[in-house]
């Protein structure tokens, strides 16, 4: 949600004193940057300006979602941006570490040495009133440093919000020395920058992704959304972005997979999906995620789940098409459900867990229990699914092997004629070559004579070609 902003408190002064400086500077012609404006190069000069005189941008897509994770100082930073405490807030929050918030981001931590041990190296860029666009975590870092100016560029005099906004994407995106945006906050850019009423093309070329991508990352933006909705508790707790942090590449490859799935079987790719964003929530690894497929609920959860986690029996019922009396489709089905009943629990348990602060003791402890229920029952589903993926995988090694022999076999007559024609055969060692694979194929023959009582013309082929005289 964008905070609704004007002018600062001091903006009066804070342009008076720019404007000066600004004539200094280009009486000197002084240092510029160059940056995107309103679809053309602007060079902008840059000054010196004291550092406790600017302010953060409320606006910053830096710290968008970590701006929820304290529901009372975000509501004072959307009512009072300019504010002490509010600005106190975005101070803060520059610091955290986006997927584990209570910690300071090594990030910073780098950043503040580098600025104690050799200055500020680029400067950042504001708008005529004091907002910075580019370089709050720098304003930050100085701060801390207790250093009293900090180098920025000027925005032009008729600089407006949109213009701070679109000035802060371009600059990030340019992928140089500044800190990369966060995955969440870089998917609610994106999302913002659509709501605009921009076109995708311009929004990805931008973003430096195709669009392909861009409509990925849409999917899982809508999806962590989705979920966030379906975490609601009774006692009105739920999860938050930040929440998802950590989870791009699970989330991506969830995306990837589900799109795949949805192409030929849409109620499987439901299924899939539920699988796996249950196992997110319990922080599974990527390599565990992927022996989720369609069936694993059914096929390994169903049976095994306490009975504290095991949902409600789902029936499929028929939804009406408005406007078409007497028709209805079928909505998910009773697999579906029941999958989506199990995610929606360990969400809310999850979101009840995270809530420490707020629930009393005995509700933390259920929800506790049930995330450990889940993880126990989950860790012995994926040990199973584990094992029959091995077996599979070793279904199939025998006869992929032979594939990429016969591939083999196949480019060696081709290089063979080649050599010949070219007279760099060297016989001996084809011949020699020869005899090791006819060693080898009577090893296989031996095993598969033993193997099929009724062999079929394969195999037939192979006992025959092998058999010695």
């Amino acid at each position: 949600m964008a905070v609704r902003f004007g002018v600062p408190p001091e903006g009066e002064k804070i342009r008076t004193l720019v404007e000066e400086r600004l004539k200094q500077a280009m009486a000197e012609d002084g240092a510029k940057v160059t940056v995107d404006w309103r679809g053309e190069q602007r060079h902008l000069y840059v000054i010196s300006m004291p550092v406790d005189m600017l302010y953060f941008n409320p606006d910053t897509h830096r710290v968008r979602a970590q701006r929820t994770l304290d529901p009372e100082r975000n509501h004072a930073l959307e009512e009072r941006p300019w504010s002490e405490p509010a600005q106190a807030y975005l101070h803060d929050l520059l610091r955290q570490k986006p997927s584990e918030p209570n910690q300071t981001d090594p990030d910073y931590l780098a950043l503040v040495d580098e600025l104690e041990d050799f200055g500020q190296r680029e400067p950042g860029i504001i708008s005529p009133d004091g907002i910075i666009v580019d370089g709050n975590t720098r304003c930050a870092a100085l701060r801390e440093l207790g250093l009293k100016d900090i180098r920025v560029a000027v925005l032009p005099a008729d600089t407006s919000r949109r213009d701070i906004n679109s000035v802060e994407l371009a600059l990030q995106l340019r992928r140089d020395r500044r800190r990369d945006y966060s995955y969440i906050n870089r998917l609610i850019a994106i999302e913002e920058e659509l709501s605009g009423g921009r076109r995708e093309e311009d929004v990805a070329r931008d973003f430096n992704i195709k669009v392909k991508t861009l409509r990925q990352d849409r999917w899982v933006y809508q999806m962590i959304n989705e979920a966030i909705e379906r975490s609601q508790t009774n006692q009105g707790t739920r999860l938050r972005l930040v929440d998802f942090e950590q989870h791009q590449e699970k989330l991506r490859e969830l995306q990837r997979d589900y799109a795949k799935r949805a192409a030929t079987d849409p109620e499987a790719a439901e299924q899939l999906k539920e699988s796996r964003l249950a196992m997110v929530v319990l922080n599974y690894p990527k390599t565990s995620l992927r022996l989720a497929e369609a069936d694993f609920h059914s096929r390994y959860l169903d049976e095994r789940l306490p009975e504290e986690l095991r949902p409600v029996a789902q029936e499929s019922s028929a939804i009406a098409i408005p406007g078409l009396p007497g028709v209805s489709v079928p909505d998910a089905t009773a697999n579906v459900k029941t999958a989506r009943a199990l995610t929606d629990q360990l969400l809310q348990a999850e979101a009840a867990r995270l809530a420490a602060d707020k629930l009393e003791p005995q509700a933390i402890q259920k929800a506790d229990q049930v995330i450990k229920a889940a993880r126990k029952t989950f860790d012995v589903a994926v040990k199973l699914a584990g094992q029959n993926a091995q077996l599979e995988k070793r279904k199939i090694a025998v006869q992929e092997r032979l594939s990429d022999a016969a591939d083999y076999v196949k480019q060696c007559a081709a290089e063979f004629a080649e050599a010949k024609a070219k007279r760099a055969l060297d016989e001996d060692a084809f011949d020699d070559a020869l005899l090791e694979l006819r060693d080898s194929l009577m090893r296989l023959a031996k095993q598969a004579g033993r193997t099929f009582s009724s062999p079929g013309d394969g195999v037939e082929w192979l006992l025959a070609a092998t058999r010695e005289d």
